[in-house]
């Protein structure tokens, strides 16, 4: 996203976050195609919970006519999804994402993040803490119990849920890279070091490895980035942007030495947040030109397996639909990679999800804080896939992986979130046999 100029306004809060992401304002016309685009505003029905209202409340707070102790403010702020939508539907190019970090940095100025919503960013931007957090979600799985508990009510029983939805969809897939890549006659291509990300590797290893093993099969070198930490998403939406930009520079750092030419994610919204690590940064003169450099060499995993065909695999006669990630579809505007991906495998028949370009409710840790507009965003998603009929609902992000996979679960159906790239690498592991 372009960084706009800062303009002159009436300004009760200079030198705020907000105060230096003003001019972005501006471009809203007030136009209202914005609305239907907006799964808050859909669900709720309050022009407050709508990004177009949103952007009045931004400009009243800058402008002193609200304070940022409000607690209205902070209600209709925190409902947002951040999930972006609002940016492809608008006709001005409202800066939408950009603004609504700057208002929530700006609030925590004066009103500390909720204490559930610190706990869970603290955890995440330490190392040690996070993995054995995650050692222990991936203990509870192992033991079934998180399936058995999915039956509770409320947020538990959904918890457990969640968790219950990171185990494997389907058998690991075991091939020979260099064989499959021989029959289907891959050439070589650029060298890539993978985002390895928190959740991923901690609960969907298996998607990073077949990441790894679909990217060489088309041609692609792998190469090593250690010394990763968080991509500091969740830490920029809520607010606390100087946490993320500590961690964008270990990042940058990482990845500048692994000397790859291109940096591969397969999580929506850690590839929106990396490839705007560069407006992030922007006025770090130490670092604005290394963070818009490793920007600009960030690829969603679809992306690079698109422009290698990707080649073909075995049959795998399933029947499948798409849900795009908000921050696949709408931050980094990746729309056909993924389903060149999934047309990829002979056999699976691809049906079209209604509204697929809509929130599921995931948005990072938003179906932690705002359980129950989490809920009523992700009824009408599980209506549109069972109304498909299709037994693996394919989506590249892994909050959508989990908010999905804990609604499917609860409701009783049949059906299975899977990453695309899984689909992909059974297809080659069927390839192989």
């Amino acid at each position: 996203m372009t960084e706009l100029p800062t303009v002159s306004l009436p300004c009760a809060l200079p030198d705020s976050p907000l105060a230096h992401a003003a001019a972005g304002l501006d471009r809203c016309v007030h136009c209202g195609f914005c609305l239907q685009a907006c799964p808050t505003y859909v669900t709720l029905e309050d022009e407050n919970d709508s990004p177009r209202g949103r952007l009045v409340l931004m400009r009243a707070l800058l402008e002193g006519e609200l304070s940022p102790d409000d607690p209205d403010l902070h209600t209709h702020m925190d409902r947002c999804l951040g999930c972006r939508g609002c940016e492809t539907a608008c006709p001005s190019g409202v800066p939408y994402g950009h603004l609504l970090e700057a208002t929530r940095a700006t609030l925590t100025q004066t009103t500390p993040i909720a204490p559930l919503a610190r706990l869970v960013l603290w955890i995440f931007a330490r190392p040690v803490v996070l993995s054995l957090a995650l050692l222990g979600a991936r203990i509870a799985r192992a033991t079934g119990a998180p399936r058995l508990l999915a039956r509770l009510p409320g947020r538990l029983g959904f918890a457990n849920a969640m968790l219950a939805s990171t185990s494997p969809a389907l058998p690991s897939a075991s091939y020979d890279v260099g064989e499959v890549g021989a029959k289907v006659s891959g050439e070589r291509r650029e060298t890539v070091a993978l985002l390895r990300g928190c959740v991923m590797e901690g609960l969907f290893a298996r998607v990073n490895a077949a990441t790894e093993r679909t990217l060489r099969v088309n041609g692609y070198d792998m190469l090593q980035a250690p010394g990763q930490r968080c991509c500091g998403a969740l830490h920029a939406h809520a607010g606390d942007l100087e946490t993320a930009r500590e961690l964008a520079r270990t990042n940058i750092a990482a990845f500048e030495r692994s000397g790859a030419q291109r940096i591969v994610v397969n999580a929506a919204g850690c590839g929106a947040m990396c490839r705007e690590y560069g407006q992030l940064l922007a006025n770090d003169p130490l670092w604005a030109d290394r963070a818009a450099a490793v920007s600009a060499r960030v690829r969603d995993v679809t992306e690079l397996l698109a422009d290698a065909g990707p080649l073909p695999g075995g049959p795998l006669p399933l029947a499948a639909t798409y849900d795009a990630p908000c921050h696949l579809q709408h931050a980094q505007r990746v729309v056909e990679p993924p389903l060149a991906v999934l047309a990829a495998i002979p056999g699976l028949t691809l049906a079209p999800l209604r509204d697929a370009d809509l929130c599921c409710g995931s948005a990072g840790i938003y179906n932690l804080v705002e359980p129950d507009t989490s809920d009523a965003v992700l009824e009408p998603k599980l209506a549109n896939i069972g109304a498909t009929h299709a037994r693996w609902v394919a989506t590249g992000n892994p909050g959508c992986l989990m908010q999905i996979g804990a609604g499917l679960l609860r409701s009783g159906s049949h059906a299975r979130a899977i990453h695309p790239v899984e689909l992909l690498d059974a297809s080659y592991a069927a390839l192989g046999k």
